[in-house]
């Protein structure tokens, strides 16, 4: 079995459950509330929360994810509702969604499979068109319920780094946010969210 077989079987299992309304993350309604709607673009959309928020705003978004489940899913909730959705399945270490985007959003795009999270988030800001922004949320801190308590997370100014970008390209904002999150068995624990917003500028 190849890491692709294995991580779309892993992701597969994990949204095949039954779910309810997908909600969107709380960084990206923060951020993006007030952004006049373009083309968008939701790298690792899982069931697709962002996505449909974004799309109810008016929004024209492209969701990517390596679960056929959740993609599946995604589109026939997105049709149900008449909203302009296209989902695609993408393995982002092989493949990356076409075109051009005034957003990429990429939230906790955190996998414990072999990912070039550099490359995928370079591609990223490369499909941004003039004006656009990349909007990146990472986890920077572990929370009580995490399976890996070791884990440690790059700073935003980190990450920004790591990308190498040029000056077509400029940092907006590179902070580490805290809130309130609820565990899978109903806990609560302040946890820390590494927000990244790059624009480009041409």
């Amino acid at each position: 079995m190849t890491i692709t077989d294995a991580a779309t079987r892993f992701w597969d299992s994990h949204y095949q459950a039954p779910r309810g309304e997908p909600r969107a993350n709380l960084r990206l309604t923060e951020v993006a509330a007030g952004w006049a709607p373009g083309v968008a673009l939701d790298l690792g959309c899982g069931p697709g929360g962002d996505t449909l928020w974004l799309a109810r705003r008016g929004w024209r978004v492209t969701a990517a994810d390596i679960s056929g489940v959740a993609i599946t899913r995604l589109q026939a909730r997105a049709d149900a509702l008449g909203l302009p959705v296209t989902a695609e399945r993408h393995d982002l270490g092989a493949t990356f969604p076409a075109g051009r985007f005034d957003l990429v959003s990429a939230h906790y795009l955190h996998t414990s499979f072999e990912l070039p999270r550099e490359r995928v988030l370079r591609r990223a800001a490369e499909a941004l068109s003039p004006g656009g922004r990349l909007l990146v949320v990472d986890h920077g801190s572990v929370a009580p319920w995490s399976w890996d308590q070791d884990a440690r997370f790059p700073a935003p100014s980190e990450v920004a780094d790591s990308l190498e970008l040029g000056p077509e390209w400029t940092i907006e904002r590179a902070e580490a946010l805290t809130r309130q999150a609820t565990g899978p068995g109903g806990q609560t624990a302040e946890v820390v969210d590494h927000l990244l917003l790059i624009g480009r500028v041409r």
